[in-house]
């Protein structure tokens, strides 16, 4: 997946291209090939990935991401840690107009595994209203909470389970969970049914 950022310099259009794959950026580049100093350079925060059309996944952003985040002119952010939201971040927000959605799931580990369904499922009603798009969701990582809440969402977008696990499995890599792979197989999506689905919605 590529994203291209467009703007004006010295009377020139420059296009800076962030292609993006299995969640890893691997390159900025200029449209000019000029060489580019620090400041031009953006930081996606660790794990980000596009998840559909306004939709957007990853780690937990920090200072370094900011530049990086106003490309994407986010209307809101989900995160799904319980700690308070640092200052930093909650200045960030205010100065863009950005809304925060948090929904705090505690980072249990295997066996110790308690992912709250009515809280996903609240999470989810967020995602599914397209007033809130562009919309980033995030945890520490971007790896278990986010992968369950973009899992579920899957399921809503009638993906088959092994498409489900499979991106899962990409962001988690090693440290994949069986406990978030069976809450995923056993969410029941049939509460949130009738709610319009205005973006990708096919079977994988």
């Amino acid at each position: 997946m590529k994203l291209e950022l467009n703007h004006e310099t010295d009377g020139e259009e420059m296009c800076r291209t962030i292609e993006v794959v299995g969640g890893v950026h691997l390159a900025f580049a200029a449209a000019d090939g000029g060489e580019e100093c620090a400041d031009d350079l953006f930081m996606p925060p660790l794990n980000f990935a596009m998840v559909d059309h306004g939709i957007f996944r990853s780690g937990f952003p920090d200072s370094n991401n900011f530049s990086f985040l106003q490309t994407l002119g986010l209307r809101s952010i989900i995160c799904l840690c319980p700690e308070p939201y640092p200052e930093t971040n909650v200045e960030f927000l205010k100065s863009n107009g950005i809304k925060l959605f948090q929904f705090g799931i505690e980072g249990y580990k295997e066996p110790f595994v308690n992912i709250p369904e009515d809280t996903i499922r609240e999470a989810l009603k967020v995602v599914l209203d397209v007033k809130n798009h562009p919309i980033l969701i995030h945890c520490k990582r971007g790896k278990h909470r986010t992968g369950c809440l973009v899992g579920c969402l899957r399921k809503l977008q009638r993906w088959c389970l092994s498409s489900v696990f499979d991106e899962y499995q990409r962001f988690a890599a090693a440290k994949a969970r069986v406990a978030d792979q069976r809450f995923m197989e056993i969410f029941d999506v049939s509460s949130l049914k009738h709610i319009p689905i205005p973006f990708s919605c096919s079977n994988r």
